[in-house]
């Protein structure tokens, strides 16, 4: 961190409207190389850009994550969604970050386990980003499944999926960092916020080994849907709830036993290993 006297930061970012001005100037400070571009770096946070762009990346999942100008900035409450995969992600797992952004998801989940890990994204710019943040990994290009290699087809074990699902007209709702910062296609979910959602779930069947398990992330109001749209498509499906952190995950798995596993003996440890958890 610089040696440089904080106060005057942290009093232009509460001026601002910053409600964690000290943090945020801690985290300026041990960022920037010199006096000068924590001066630039300041401006540009006064003048609205997200901290995560001004400084150029996220604390998630205790990782320090690289994010770009216009690739989607994980959310703290995401870091539900790793927990509950974590759950069920045994070593050598095929795990897929689908919809990738800047890979963080895949990225928490291959700092804990040993695992088999492939991301997309359709963005070019998050598929830039992500390369540097899961470097040895194959990220490919493309829209959802069409991204994949078909050797995974009936072989992914654990599928993240942090769709978009905010509907189109609340975007206009969303604070200016996301509104004004974030690319509209990492947040628009469509008219009920649950168009990609829908794509993701119907291509899972397919791509889920027998016993392979989607995580996605969803509203309060959004969970129960998406939880009814995973049983159209033959997944048995959970919502799990982490109020301290407002979130909720939806857990679908694919019936079967993966070929090698006895049945009966569950493939991951923890509860919703094999199958959901209640």
């Amino acid at each position: 961190m610089l040696s440089v006297e904080l106060g005057p930061v942290v009093e232009r970012l509460r001026a601002s409207g910053c409600v964690f001005a000290e943090d945020e100037a801690a985290i300026i400070a041990s960022t920037a190389r010199d006096v000068a571009e924590l001066t630039a770096m300041v401006d540009q946070r006064v003048a609205g850009q997200p901290l995560e762009y001004v400084v150029g990346w996220a604390s998630f999942c205790g990782l320090r994550i690289l994010v770009d100008p216009g690739v989607f900035i994980p959310r703290r409450r995401t870091e539900f969604l790793v927990s509950e995969a974590l759950r069920v992600t045994s070593p050598g797992a095929v795990v897929v970050d689908l919809g990738c952004g800047s890979g963080a998801l895949g990225a928490a989940v291959a700092a804990e386990r040993d695992v088999s890990l492939v991301a997309a994204d359709v963005e070019p710019a998050a598929v830039r980003c992500a390369r540097r943040n899961l470097p040895g990994r194959d990220v490919y290009q493309g829209d959802l499944f069409d991204a994949l290699p078909l050797d995974l087809r009936g072989r992914i074990d654990v599928l993240l999926s942090n769709v978009p699902y905010v509907p189109t007209d609340e975007i206009r709702l969303l604070p200016p960092e996301a509104r004004l910062y974030e690319p509209p296609v990492t947040l628009d979910g469509g008219p009920d916020g649950l168009a990609t959602l829908r794509r993701v779930v119907a291509g899972t069947p397919e791509w889920l080994a027998p016993g392979g398990h989607l995580f996605v992330e969803m509203s309060d109001q959004q969970a129960p849907i998406a939880r009814a749209v995973m049983a159209e498509y033959g997944l048995v499906a959970e919502i799990v709830t982490d109020e301290d952190l407002g979130a909720n995950v939806v857990h679908g798995v694919k019936p079967g036993v993966k070929p090698g596993i006895k049945p009966g003996v569950k493939p991951g440890a923890g509860r919703g290993a094999g199958t959901p958890g209640g």
